[in-house]
C-alpha cells in the first residue's frame, strides 16, 4: 500500500452545519432532502438513513451571517443509490421546495437546491463506474451538462425517504487558494486530482470521481466565520491508514489533535477536518 495517499475505502463521513434556525432547517433535510430525525434537541439535529448519522445541525441563534469574503461550504453532496431514488428526490423538491438546477456530469446525475440558511445541497446518483470517462493518465473527467430531468422524474417510486445506502458522496468547499487547498489535501492529507478546472479542483481517495472539491469561483480571501459548515468528516479504513494520515500531517509540520474518534485538523482556511477509522474494523 502507498502509504502517502488515502487508500481504496476512504470516504466522507458526517458533516456539521452551524444554523441559526433549527427548526426549519432540520425540517428541510427531513421533508427535502428525505434524511430521518435521528436525535434531536432544542439545540442539536442529528439526521440520517437507518441508524447512519450524516448530518449534524447545531442551533445557534446569534451565529453571525457568513460574510461574503469568508471560505466555507459550497454544497454538501448526498449521495443516492439509483436514478429511482434521485426521481423521488426530485418529486420532494418540487413538492416541498424550489430546484435550483440539475446537471449531467459525465460520471453522475445531479440535482442543486439551497437549504433554509443558504448553505448549498446537491443530491446525485452515479453512473456505473465502468462507464466514467478517463483522460490519458487515467483520471476522471468530470463534464456539465443539461440534465433530463423527465427521464429522473419518470423512475421515481414516490419514497417520502432517502433509501438506507444514502451516503455523503462528497463535499465542495469555497476556498481563498487553490495551491494551499492541494498543498494540504493533496500533499499532506493524501487525496489524489482527479479533474482540474478553472478555478475549481476535484481530489479523490481510490479512483472516485471526488471526494472534495474546491473553487474560487466567489474570490473569498478570508478564514471560514459565521453560520455554516462547522467541521466534516473523513473516514479511513482501519487503524493503520490512520497511522499513516497522523504522520503525513506530523511530517508537514501542520497542527493535529488526537480525540477519541481520531484526528482533528484544520485546513488553511481554519475549516475542521475530522479523520477516523472505520468503527467496523475496529
Amino acid at each position: 500500500m502507498n502509504q502517502d495517499v488515502f487508500p481504496q475505502g476512504t470516504h466522507i463521513g458526517r458533516t456539521a452545519l452551524r444554523v441559526t434556525n433549527l427548526g426549519e432547517v432540520t425540517d428541510f433535510y427531513r421533508d427535502v432532502v428525505g434524511l430521518t430525525v435521528l436525535e434531536g434537541s432544542d439545540t442539536r439535529s442529528v439526521l440520517g438513513v437507518a441508524d447512519t448519522p450524516l448530518l449534524v445541525l447545531d442551533g445557534d441563534p446569534t451565529a453571525p451571517d457568513r460574510h461574503r469574503s469568508s471560505a466555507g461550504l459550497y454544497h454538501t453532496a448526498f449521495r443516492v443509490p439509483s436514478r429511482a431514488a434521485l426521481g423521488d428526490a426530485l418529486s420532494r423538491i418540487r413538492d416541498n421546495w424550489q430546484l435550483g438546477g440539475a446537471s449531467d456530469h459525465w460520471v453522475s446525475e445531479a440535482l442543486y437546491l439551497t437549504d433554509p440558511n443558504g448553505n448549498g445541497v446537491e443530491i446525485y446518483r452515479d453512473f456505473p463506474r465502468e462507464e466514467w470517462p478517463h483522460n490519458d493518465d487515467g483520471s476522471v473527467r468530470i463534464g456539465t451538462e443539461p440534465l433530463d430531468l423527465d427521464a429522473v422524474d419518470a423512475a421515481a417510486t414516490g419514497a417520502t425517504r432517502a433509501p438506507p445506502e444514502t451516503d455523503i458522496g462528497h463535499i465542495h468547499l469555497e476556498v481563498s487558494s487553490l495551491d494551499a487547498f492541494r498543498d494540504f489535501y493533496i500533499d499532506t492529507l493524501g487525496f489524489e486530482v482527479q479533474t482540474a478546472a478553472p478555478a475549481a479542483s476535484f481530489v479523490s481517495a481510490g479512483g472516485y470521481h471526488h471526494h472534495i472539491g474546491a473553487n474560487t469561483w466567489h474570490r473569498r480571501t478570508d478564514p471560514i466565520a459565521g453560520r455554516g459548515l462547522s467541521w466534516f468528516e473523513i473516514v479511513v479504513p482501519d487503524g493503520d491508514a490512520l497511522a499513516a494520515v497522523r504522520s503525513r500531517i506530523e511530517d508537514r509540520g501542520s497542527q493535529v489533535t488526537e480525540t477519541d474518534d481520531g484526528l482533528v485538523v484544520a485546513d488553511p482556511d481554519a475549516i475542521e477536518v475530522r479523520i477516523r477509522a472505520d468503527p467496523s474494523t475496529r
